[in-house]
């Protein structure tokens, strides 16, 4: 996935807002909270990181082309990197960016959910 086809298919989300900080990162939320993060690996390709389940990150943490993410994981979150296309290909990725996306949008407060116009 390029970087490109990762900004467009976060923005394809409903209710997602994007911003570049973090040293340039691509990051992409959903009420104000992160559910990806993306960028280049030094020209050489894209990466992007994931929220996941506690039986997803135990899972693909030892893959080839993921590893937990740095500086989420070691703060205990269960993040995700994916890194290259070796265990996990562009549609098993974007299955996974749109579980972040529900995983978040399930913690938004009430309120947040209700001006979103999402259901509760």
């Amino acid at each position: 996935m390029t970087l490109d086809e990762y900004n467009a298919f976060c923005a394809s989300l409903p209710h997602t807002t994007y911003v570049v900080q973090w040293r340039g990162a691509h990051v992409w939320k959903v009420g104000g909270k992160v559910f990806a993060i993306g960028g280049l690996n030094d020209g050489q390709g894209t990466w992007v990181t994931f929220k996941a389940s506690e039986m997803a990150f135990d899972m693909l943490k030892q893959q080839p082309g993921l590893r937990p993410a740095p500086h989420m994981a070691s703060r205990g979150l269960k993040w995700i990197q994916h890194a290259s296309n070796e265990s996990m290909d562009d549609e098993g990725l974007r299955d996974y960016i749109r579980e972040s996306y529900r995983m978040v949008t399930a913690k938004l407060p009430r309120a947040i959910r209700r001006e979103l116009g999402m259901a509760p």
